[in-house]
């Protein structure tokens, strides 16, 4: 599976992995073979959060990789409650032990916080100085939360930001996706499948037929034409993780994108969404 820099000067990353939001819904055994399906299709890429669940999502992700954790990426992401810097380093370290292991590849701010984003860097830096994070980033940032961000932690410091991106959400491509692409910043597209209702188009239906590919997999390669996106769709269907990694291998014509682009106008910018 292609992958990319996650970030200045960062290890590459399989361009599609896994997320976990309201994994602890499906039944647990699915879940955990979903996982560890994923990471042998390659989308090593695993994503999920101290809010998943109030924690129980983390502990099947540590379920799931045990054995196999030194071929995973794998990202969690601190409450922006806890995301003083005592906070950070603390949830942190309780995030570890739900996980079952000694370090994050990836850890991210979940959304803007009222506590000064300094604390919360300063938490990051010292958990990376300490090993117990290699990287960090944000999530549901916008070009001024980012601008302060890369302004506090210097340049090549923030890995990614994540984000709501999907074929009828591209708030994204107004402002924030330009400028991370500019500075190697990772776009980590979250519910890039749209979550809970998968749009109906002709124009997908047509195109899809032409390429023997599915209107999913043209979703997901319709946001990985960019050059610093990455997507984490979440599904614990291994037939939906099958199809979803033979996502990474299209690669679409320009008036294939113009025309699901047509299909799914962008609309003006309303600001980013939280979740």
């Amino acid at each position: 599976m292609e992958s990319r820099p996650f970030g200045v000067g960062a290890p590459e990353v399989p361009v599609l992995g896994i997320g976990t939001w309201m994994m602890e819904q499906d039944p647990r055994s699915e879940a955990v073979a979903a996982i560890r399906r994923a990471v042998e299709l390659g989308m090593t890429h695993l994503d999920t959060a101290e809010m998943y669940g109030s924690g129980r999502v983390e502990e099947l992700v540590g379920e799931a990789i045990r054995g196999i954790r030194g071929k995973i990426f794998l990202v969690s992401k601190v409450l922006p409650s806890n995301a003083s810097f005592q906070g950070t380093v603390q949830a942190c370290e309780r995030s570890l032990r739900r996980l079952g292991t000694d370090a994050l590849d990836g850890y991210l701010l979940h959304w803007p916080s009222s506590h000064p984003l300094e604390e919360t860097i300063r938490g990051f830096e010292k958990l990376k100085t300490d090993g117990k994070i290699r990287s960090y980033g944000v999530s549901n940032f916008d070009v001024e939360g980012m601008e302060k961000a890369v302004a506090i932690a210097g340049p090549g410091r923030i890995a990614c930001n994540q984000v709501l991106y999907h074929l009828e959400e591209r708030t994204v491509e107004h402002a924030v996706l330009p400028w991370c692409e500019e500075r190697g910043i990772a776009v980590v597209a979250y519910s890039p499948l749209c979550a809970q209702r998968f749009p109906e188009s002709p124009v997908l239906r047509e195109i899809a037929a032409a390429r023997h590919a599915t209107p999913r997999q043209l979703a997901l390669s319709f946001l990985l034409r960019r050059p610093t996106v990455f997507a984490i769709p979440k599904t614990s269907s291994l037939a939906h993780l099958e199809e979803n990694a033979r996502a990474a291998s299209i690669r679409l014509l320009d008036d294939e994108v113009r025309a699901i682009g047509a299909a799914f106008p962008r609309g003006p910018w309303r600001g980013l969404a939280t979740a």
